[in-house]
């Protein structure tokens, strides 16, 4: 990229389920982040890399903020709070529930309310809420001075977009471009592949259950000459009664998911994938220091 183009860190956070990903890949056009209409799908730090003729935007999807009563929740909530302090703009998206003066929305707040960077507001869902339900949100929560603009938009139909989209590149510094203009993430195919196997967990599994489950890639082994990748998951349970219903029936619940996995896998690297999945019980996982970072949450 040439001099007098603009590029930096956008934050983007909120409490669990307000469409956070789903706004990352309707801006990027192509699916970086999994998307689950369950709450706190997001773990980890998701990059997303927007580059045009202007410049470079790398939009950094966060975890939900919320009250943490586990040791992994409380991993995802320092998370957010990194990904806010190395952003050039902050970014707070809220929904159409009505729970904008809840406890969530006052952890969000106060999180942003100590960045120094600009802070934009986002009333996200406004195809559910309707166009003068949205601008009585927006007009509340603008109140007070905390955020320098707001923006009404649907992520899921790309409504106010480009306006947003166009308002970022206005407020982001001059600089280089971080990442080759081709990429779209900077997440190795090791930790997408472990997303997608995640995301179809979440998606298959109902009530608690996908929120007492990890997983983690044991091997990656590509194989360019038989256009062929060869993928050894391990997804880890609490409890010998969660390993039966992954597993089902005949093997027939983790036979869905590996499929459902492969197949979108296959998509990602435009190759064959051998996918094998195993379950495996850690018991409490989800509340121990030490497992997270066994199962390479640190």
């Amino acid at each position: 990229m040439t001099a007098g183009k603009k590029s930096g860190f956008v934050a983007l956070l909120g409490r669990p389920n307000v469409g956070k990903s789903t706004l990352l890949n309707r801006v990027l056009g192509a699916k970086v982040a999994i998307v689950s209409r369950k709450p706190q799908t997001t773990r980890d730090r998701i990059a997303g890399i927007l580059t045009e003729e202007r410049g470079q935007v790398v939009f950094l999807d966060s975890p939900g903020i919320h009250r943490p009563r586990k040791a992994l929740n409380a991993y995802m909530v320092r998370t957010a709070q990194r990904i806010a302090e190395e952003a050039d703009i902050a970014v707070h998206v809220v929904d159409d529930r009505k729970a904008a003066a809840g406890e969530e929305e006052s952890l969000v707040r106060g999180v942003v309310a100590n960045l120094s960077v600009p802070r934009l507001l986002v009333v996200n869902k406004v195809d559910r809420m309707g166009e003068a339900e949205g601008r009585r949100r927006l007009g509340a929560l603008m109140g007070g001075g905390l955020y320098k603009e707001g923006f009404l938009m649907s992520a899921a139909t790309g409504k106010g977009v480009r306006d947003f989209l166009d308002r970022l590149f206005s407020l982001l510094p001059a600089g280089p471009a971080y990442y080759p203009e081709e990429d779209l993430t900077d997440l190795p195919m090791r930790f997408i592949a472990k997303e997608i196997v995640r995301e179809k967990l979440f998606e298959a599994l109902s009530e608690e259950l996908p929120y007492s489950v990890a997983v983690t890639i044991e091997e990656y082994k590509e194989e360019p000459g038989q256009n062929l990748v060869r993928i050894r998951g391990e997804i880890c349970v609490e409890r010998e009664s969660q390993k039966g219903i992954i597993i089902g029936r005949g093997g027939q619940m983790l036979k869905k998911i590996g499929t459902e996995a492969r197949l979108e896998l296959e998509k990602e690297t435009g190759e064959r994938v051998y996918l094998e999945l195993f379950v495996k019980v850690e018991r409490v996982w989800s509340r121990h220091e030490t497992m997270l970072r066994r199962l390479g949450y640190v």
